[in-house]
């Protein structure tokens, strides 16, 4: 069976790898090619690197600022070419990316069969997270195969009319990719070394803003939120990798450079940021992955954003949704901080066990003829 990966960002990157990795070691079931575009390009390329994967294609779509637009139009007209000269039985993708959604609808004009992995995610509301959620939403109408997370995952795609033999919960991939990965997190830059040396005894927050959705107003109130960290609590370092957009690295930047214990940076490696996850007192972030990897960590996380298509690190006890005004967030950021936070109940990670790549290639292995 040949199978062709799509994916052009970063976490797509992360996820994907334990899967590819997998398929990779049954040669004489799969023959595995990879396609990138390129929508991240340098945050892609150090996953590439990282996890020593080797891709077939690349759209290299990337430009300056670029918009919803032109990542649709240009991953969708590459991909005609790329699916004429591949011919693959299963178009695999991976979430809500603008990469996913537009080479599913490519797989689908030529009819060509797609798998989605980490299927069923969903808030509800189509501009939170935007545009992922109706990215998601798009891809499970095209998919044949849909690989959840969760329970809760399989129990969106059922209400939504997904037959259920064509429903898997496998746990997160980005469950295996922290596990294959931690072995690997003790490298730190000389210039993080530095600041690292001054914290001793400090605690420490990262925060992580990237989302469309928090371009604007929300990305200001951010910046106010972390001045009133640094000045209520004075054995707290804020670490903060900053996402390349200039939407939000441009007014990140005005506010934040040369703040007093205040940590900007460029995005991180993978390994050096899961390093600094794991000496985390506290993580603030809009992403979706983090709040999985936050929990996998056993680290307290507040959500900065108004719904959560991961309810199982609220539910868990280790989350918090920060809704309306992110600035009345200090009680919780007190608790989780300051009265060391504890979990509800002790269980195991509600996202995975570092096994959803096996049970997705073990699928596909059972009845590769029939699918």
């Amino acid at each position: 069976m040949k199978v062709l990966f799509a994916f052009g960002t970063r976490p797509e990157a992360i996820k994907l790898a334990p899967v590819i990795k997998e398929m990779e070691k049954y040669k004489k079931e799969f023959e595995v090619e990879i396609c990138i575009t390129g929508q991240h390009r340098k945050m892609l390329d150090e996953v590439l690197a990282i996890f020593s994967l080797k891709p077939t294609y690349d759209l290299n779509i990337m430009r300056e600022d670029q918009t919803l637009f032109d990542i649709n139009t240009r991953v969708l007209r590459g991909f005609e070419d790329i699916l004429e000269r591949s011919k693959p039985r299963y178009l695999i993708v991976q979430g809500d990316t603008t990469t996913a959604f537009a080479s599913a609808l490519a797989a689908f004009y030529k009819k060509i069969k797609v798998a989605h992995i980490e299927a069923g995610l969903r808030t509800y509301d189509k501009y939170t997270p935007f545009p992922e959620e109706m990215n998601r939403r798009f891809i499970s109408l095209i998919a044949d195969l849909h690989f959840a997370p969760t329970a809760g995952a399989k129990r969106n795609l059922l209400q939504e009319g997904i037959a259920e033999d064509k429903i898997f919960v496998t746990g997160n991939t980005v469950i295996d990719a922290l596990f294959m990965i931690k072995e690997k997190t003790s490298i730190l830059t000389a210039r993080q070394l530095k600041v690292w040396n001054k914290i001793q005894s400090g605690k420490i927050i990262v925060v992580t803003f990237h989302r469309r959705e928090n371009f604007g107003k929300p990305v200001l109130a951010i910046c106010r939120i972390i001045k009133e960290i640094v000045r209520r609590y004075k054995d707290v370092w804020v670490f903060f990798p900053v996402h390349p957009n200039p939407n939000i690295k441009r007014p990140i930047y005005q506010r934040l450079k040369g703040k007093p214990r205040v940590f900007l940076s460029p995005p991180l490696d993978y390994a050096s940021f899961i390093g600094l996850l794991e000496k985390a007192s506290l993580i603030l972030t809009d992403s979706g992955g983090i709040q999985e990897e936050a929990t996998a960590l056993g680290k307290p996380v507040l959500v900065l954003r108004e719904k959560t298509e991961r309810p199982e690190a609220i539910e868990y006890g280790i989350g918090k949704l920060v809704k309306g005004n992110w600035e009345r967030a200090f009680p919780d950021i007190d608790k989780m901080l300051v009265k060391k936070h504890r979990l509800k109940t002790p269980m195991r990670c509600p996202f995975g066990d570092g096994q959803a790549a096996k049970r997705i290639v073990a699928v596909f292995r059972s009845a590769r003829e029939r699918l």
